[in-house]
């Protein structure tokens, strides 16, 4: 496979070459093509050997996808390319490991919740570029000791990640990419920093950011694609009360809240279309959707009074668990006895 030449930004460092801490490596890195990724998420899913914390990272032509997972569920997914880092929607990170699996790469390894959480902080925002003196490594930590900054030290070199957490200045704990057990701290920073063999220095890049708590988890497609679904199911109920009208009065409603609520657009988008791409939680996602149903029903009472709950009835009649479960229908003023 020819190895991709995308940069990581403001770095000499090839996406390709990218490495990241891990506790324990389930499979090695090695070609997407070997690689059955249902049975692979599903086993994560399922089996008790693989409801593991950890990440699986896809080395794509142009880009670097993590999935995040926390007790086996993937619960966010992030992308490095010569743009940037950012979050972006599961779907979509799973649409691009699928067209790649020809020329791109998987590995699958677990770690920590505060790890992962780190490694999302450093894309869900801006992170700071920092000045290393590469020639003098040891003047880092004491930089960062005299200015008490509190936050997540991110140290690659040659595309190896490591994770430095200081508070007050102080050092408190870190993530190590290629840390033997036997190396103290302060010899592992000091090995990041050697030249190889004939001589040539490690390509070095620092940045800082506040670490993150916990990973906001992202409604899964499936349960996106069923809002899209129930949208339209109760769309076509309107169009049926108010011909020629409903649809309209829908349309209108969802544009009308898409400020207030982002997956609007999304979910209103018709069926044999594709969807714009939408990084959003469940209940971000059940709030809107109840939001908009609210006011599009509330103007079917107007003219049919009692209408509401049998549209309801009739349009979540085969999710209706799953909507109970999300707690949509605690979200509308109308009660639904099946």
């Amino acid at each position: 496979m020819r190895q991709s030449t995308a940069l990581l930004p403001q770095t000499q460092v090839r996406l390709t070459e990218m490495a990241f801490p891990f506790n324990r490596v389930h499979i090695q890195r090695t070609r997407l093509a070997f690689i059955h990724l249902d049975n692979l998420l599903h086993f994560a899913k399922i089996d008790r050997d693989g409801r593991l914390d950890g990440f699986i990272a896809a080395y794509l032509p142009d880009q670097v996808i993590l999935l995040l997972m926390r007790r086996g569920d993937v619960i966010s997914s992030v992308s490095f390319t010569e743009g940037g880092r950012q979050v972006i929607p599961i779907a979509r990170a799973l649409r691009d490991m699928r067209e790649e699996m020809e020329r791109g790469e998987l590995a699958y390894c677990d770690a920590t919740m505060e790890q992962l959480a780190w490694m999302y902080a450093s894309c869900a925002m801006p992170a700071r570029k920092r000045f290393v003196d590469e020639r003098e490594p040891t003047k880092l930590f004491p930089v960062l000791f005299h200015e008490l900054f509190s936050g997540v030290l991110e140290l690659m070199s040659n595309g190896r990640m490591s994770y430095f957490r200081f508070q007050d200045g102080k050092f408190v704990n870190g993530y190590y990419c290629g840390k033997t057990e036997e190396m103290t701290v302060p010899q592992y920073v000091e090995s990041l920093f050697q030249s190889s063999a004939d001589g040539t220095r490690p390509h070095i890049s620092a940045a800082v950011f506040s670490p993150a708590s916990e990973i906001p988890e992202q409604a899964s497609p499936a349960m996106i694609e069923t809002y899209r679904d129930l949208f339209w199911r109760i769309t076509h109920a309107a169009e049926k009360e108010l011909p020629g009208e409903g649809t309209k009065r829908a349309y209108k409603t969802r544009d009308a809240l898409a400020a207030a609520h982002e997956p609007l657009p999304v979910l209103g988008t018709p069926l044999d279309r594709e969807p714009g791409q939408l990084v959003t939680t469940a209940d971000q996602l059940t709030n809107a959707l109840a939001a908009w149903t609210s006011k599009v029903l509330e103007q079917l009472e107007i003219i049919s009074p009692g209408i509401a709950a049998t549209v309801l009835k009739d349009a979540t009649k085969e999710q209706r668990f799953m909507l109970q479960k999300s707690g949509f229908f605690t979200r509308l003023p109308w009660t639904v006895r099946w």
